[in-house]
């Protein structure tokens, strides 16, 4: 299935006519500023949702880390860490917000005892079965120890819509910073932009600095 060549240039078209634009937060709100909630857990991906195996697929950790190691985690690898379970609200860029989502996975903070980066990593680069990409400051990944390394979604394995085998979820950042359909994740020192990055998207998307576009 090709990308969704009109959508994405309908983003970039967004990304350019409400670039600075912000709406007044409301003090105490659980809702981030020109958020509205809704019911339902909608999908928004760049039309491609790929296959998955679980025979097959593996999880590539490169870049910083310590002894210059590459890992390959197989999905049965993925299952057998200590899990976390979380719930969070999801925040999508295009103004909706979804309440109290269950989560369960791997929390980003024992991920990374497990593959050692190097002290002088700054960003994350993740990859997407899908050709997505996107970029997190270190930062970010530490400041919530919410964030997780997602395979379970309200109980059951991730379906295809919403990203399998494996997704970030990283709570105070818009949605389009976790990527799904995980492939690949790289730790570096200098900041690689991602899809919607170079497409007119704020380099880092806090929720509550309505950080949506550059």
């Amino acid at each position: 299935m090709p990308l969704k060549e009109e959508y994405i240039s309908g983003k970039e078209k967004i990304a350019r006519l409400f670039k600075g634009k912000k709406h007044e937060a409301v003090a105490g709100s659980r809702i981030p500023p020109g958020q509205h909630v809704i019911d339902e857990f909608r999908v928004l991906d760049l039309g491609v949702q790929p296959d998955f195996d679980p025979d097959s697929w593996k999880l590539k950790v490169y870049g910083l880390l310590e002894g210059n190691k590459e890992y390959e985690f197989s999905y049965d690898d993925i299952l057998k860490i200590p899990p976390t379970g979380i719930t969070a609200d999801f925040n999508c860029v295009t103004s909706w917000t979804k309440f109290d989502i269950k989560w369960k996975g791997i929390a980003w903070r024992d991920f990374v005892n497990i593959v050692k980066p190097l002290p002088n990593w700054k960003y994350l680069i993740q990859y997407s079965l899908d050709g997505y990409s996107t970029n997190v400051p270190r930062e970010d990944l530490e400041k919530d120890e919410k964030t997780i390394l997602a395979y379970e979604l309200e109980g059951k394995p991730l379906p295809r819509e919403h990203g399998w085998p494996l997704r970030f979820i990283i709570p105070h950042l818009y949605g389009w910073k976790g990527a799904k359909f995980l492939k690949a994740i790289k730790f570096v020192e200098k900041d690689e932009p991602g899809f919607w990055e170079t497409r007119g998207y704020n380099a880092r998307g806090d929720i509550w600095k309505e950080e949506r576009y550059s």
